[in-house]
């Protein structure tokens, strides 16, 4: 059972506070307290606004006041369960990592250790629960980055960032949505647009969704744009266990037999290497990864597929990034 302080937050919304420490167990709470106030709807309630360890509601406090408002959500909330496990929404995200996509990637390596192709098959090995949206629309706040690529922000910030940048800055990765300012590490682009606000759902993710990425070539980049340019083109979104973040060993470690995908392009993008760990403790991914096999997929550029990765779980983050909204 999960219990949770109100405060006050202006004359027309409260927070419910979960705790401080940014967690998967944190937000299944959260999920599950705003899934139970949009089951029930308190009259006057507007909107429900999830974050990292507090969910915002909203009222008119024209039509409920605040201490009839606190009285209903604490009773409504009694006894709440964490949202843990089970099935997800899972939404595939195509990236075309190094570059001139990802300016960044090699820093990346280089402060890991290891190589860019490595970077690669470790940041698209997993899938990234969204704990919540904040700084430009759509962009999704991701946790579960693998702790080998924790890398710090840029000491001087860039003025504009493309829309679709794929970046890391500290213990978090994400997209940016729109072009903007950013001092996140920019490894690859994603042809996408996670908010469009002429879309039927401008925004193509929630709060409690995964994303998932997957390398592309160059030429596939251009087709999906050309298909995002046009309006035929949609994100595969999938249902099911999400795979868990991962720890796949010492930097480097690859499992015999798994061959790298021999992939370039002439604006330099980054092959994607197929790399395999011990994951007898990764059952529950296996509907997802079930070894080195490779997507069977092909067009007519001739565009090759990207591989999967398996990998085992990580041990889950425990401590909240003291500057985890900066971007």
């Amino acid at each position: 059972m999960a219990g949770f302080n109100i405060t006050v937050a202006g004359d027309s919304a409260i927070n419910l506070e979960f705790g401080n420490v940014i967690s998967e167990k944190t937000n299944g709470i959260i999920r599950a307290a705003a899934q139970t106030l949009e089951a029930d709807p308190i009259n006057g309630v507007i909107e429900l606004v999830p974050t990292f360890c507090s969910l915002m509601v909203v009222y008119n406090p024209c039509v409920v006041g605040y201490d009839e408002l606190t009285s209903q959500v604490r009773g409504k909330l009694r006894g709440l369960v964490a949202t843990t496990g089970g099935i997800h929404r899972v939404v595939k995200i195509p990236v075309c990592y190094g570059g001139d996509f990802g300016p960044d990637l090699s820093d990346v390596a280089e402060h890991a250790g290891m190589s860019a192709d490595e970077v690669i098959a470790i940041h698209s090995g997993h899938d990234y629960l969204i704990d919540m949206l904040g700084f430009l629309p759509g962009f999704a706040y991701l946790g579960g980055l693998d702790e080998r690529l924790h890398t710090p922000r840029l000491a001087t910030p860039r003025t504009r960032i493309e829309p679709g940048a794929v970046g890391i800055g500290g213990a978090q990765t994400g997209i940016y949505p729109l072009a903007s300012p950013g001092g996140w590490r920019i490894i690859g682009r994603t042809p996408v647009r996670p908010y469009d606000p002429d879309r039927e759902s401008p925004i193509l993710y929630a709060a409690g969704d995964y994303l998932r990425f997957v390398p592309i070539t160059a030429q596939e980049f251009s087709l999906i744009e050309t298909q995002v340019e046009a309006g035929t083109y949609e994100c595969e979104i999938v249902k099911g266990k999400a795979t868990t973040p991962v720890q796949a060993g010492t930097a480097g470690e690859r499992s015999e037999g798994c061959a790298a995908s021999e992939r370039s392009s002439a604006d330099g993008a980054i092959a994607v290497p197929q790399v395999e760990s011990n994951n007898d403790q990764a059952a529950d991914s296996a509907a997802w990864s079930e070894g080195c096999e490779a997507s069977e997929r092909s067009s007519a550029d001739g565009a090759i597929a990207a591989p999967q990765v398996d990998v085992v779980p990580q041990a889950k983050q425990e401590e909240e990034d003291e500057d985890a909204l900066w971007v």
